[in-house]
């Protein structure tokens, strides 16, 4: 869809007709804050069917987020003239200084756009952005001091962000994608065709020499979980061995994925499809590498992966385990596959694309606009170290020796 900027100029500069004619369209502009997600599943889903919404606020996904954590809901619902607008899935979240609203799902979402209709994609974006800010400081700044929006992109695939003009800071990381062509051998030829077969090749002779393997992909809800519990101890293991805390260690994360494991949403298509390289032989039946799609339409994301170091970790089943789905959506007609947010050196081997990410801080208290301007540096710190190899090798090493003290110790207070 082609999307028209209509963005207006500062009002001394603007056309009075267009001025007016844009005032009194977001004069009918109206929001409203609901608890519930069921009273909008209706609509939820009739917006969440639109390509260019992310399929990390489609309803079965936030619903499984919200009911594993127990979330207090803040979904914010836009309306022109009575005619559905966008939602905001947005989840409470209490702090010690100040109390944040975000969208569902954040801490494990690779892309986060809202949801919108067509018809917002033409709004003014400059007027839109004021009058959202007005209207979400009026509703929601008794219990919200400050609105997060984070990893949202400025245009995705094509079309331009309602959130364009809202104030953001750019986010630390971008995520990276490569497009997918019915042939694999023109997918290939984007990187490298030469260099990515011979790799394949390796990793297949060294996982011979352990008795060959299976490409297996997950083929109902209980298999799936199976594969979540290897990934789990997997990820859990390589957290460990870098000094860095598990972020999929909660109760309430890994009862999430296990509901969208092998569940299906919109169009029969599953929320979280488990794939695995298994070997056969002397280890039969040992998971070496495991990965998760999720897939709305021709977009598929990458939202993780482990590998088995200890007994394969030389072979890269992990690169082979991209290679065979890269190869198997080719022929599914996936147009992107998305391999989520994250600079790590597999990814730009393999992307061509890297799309920029935006963090939207919209401060609705004056402690808001403190916490706003914290949010902001704190991001601008992690640009920069992340920019300086020495200094983030060393904050790693830090952290990574900090972990193990922090171990240690547990361990001499248990005894």
């Amino acid at each position: 869809m082609t999307n028209t900027d209509l963005t207006i100029g500062r009002p001394g500069h603007r056309d009075a007709h267009a001025a007016s004619r844009s005032d009194a369209a977001m004069s009918r502009f109206e929001i409203s804050i609901h608890d519930t997600m069921a009273p909008l599943e209706q609509e939820w889903r009739s917006l969440e069917a639109l390509s260019f919404n992310s399929l990390h606020q489609g309803y079965d996904w936030c619903a499984a987020w919200a009911q594993a954590h127990d979330s207090e809901l803040q979904v914010v619902r836009g309306a022109l003239d009575g005619e559905l607008l966008f939602i905001l899935p947005l989840e409470f979240v209490p702090g010690r200084l100040f109390n944040t609203a975000r969208f569902v799902g954040a801490p494990h979402s690779n892309l986060n756009t809202g949801l919108f209709a067509a018809d917002a994609l033409t709004l003014p974006r400059n007027d839109f952005a004021d009058r959202l800010a007005r209207e979400l400081t009026h509703r929601l700044r008794h219990k919200v001091d400050l609105v997060a929006l984070e990893k949202t992109p400025l245009a995705w695939r094509g079309t331009a962000s309602p959130f364009a003009n809202l104030p953001g800071i750019k986010n630390q990381n971008s995520s990276f994608q490569l497009p997918l062509f019915s042939s694999f051998e023109r997918t290939l030829a984007q990187v490298n065709a030469k260099r990515r077969r011979k790799k394949m090749r390796i990793s297949e002779r060294r996982l011979e020499a352990l008795g060959g393997y299976d490409y297996v992909i997950a083929q109902d809800p209980c298999e799936a979980r199976s594969l979540l519990d290897v990934f789990f101890r997997q990820k859990a293991t390589r957290f460990a061995a870098l000094g860095l805390p598990d972020v999929f260690q909660g109760a309430p994360t890994r009862t999430f994925f296990h509901a969208v494991a092998g569940s299906c949403g919109a169009a029969d298509e599953r929320l979280l499809e488990l794939n695995a390289i298994r070997l056969k032989g002397e280890h039969g039946g040992r998971i070496v590498a495991v990965a998760s799609l999720s897939r709305k339409a021709d977009h598929v994301i990458c939202q993780f992966g482990s590998i088995d170091e200890e007994l394969a970790g030389d072979a890269s089943p992990g690169e082979l385990l991209f290679y065979r789905m890269i190869q198997r959506l080719c022929g599914e007609g996936a147009a992107l596959f998305d391999f989520g947010v994250g600079d790590q050196p597999y990814k730009r081997s393999w992307c061509t694309v890297e799309t920029p990410l935006r963090d939207i801080v919209l401060p609705l208290t004056v402690r808001g606009r403190f916490a706003a301007g914290y949010h902001r540096a704190l991001v601008q710190a992690k640009v920069a170290i992340k920019a300086n190899r020495a200094a983030y090798s060393f904050f790693q090493r830090v952290r990574s020796r900090k972990r193990k003290t922090d171990r240690q110790t547990g361990e001499i207070d248990s005894e």
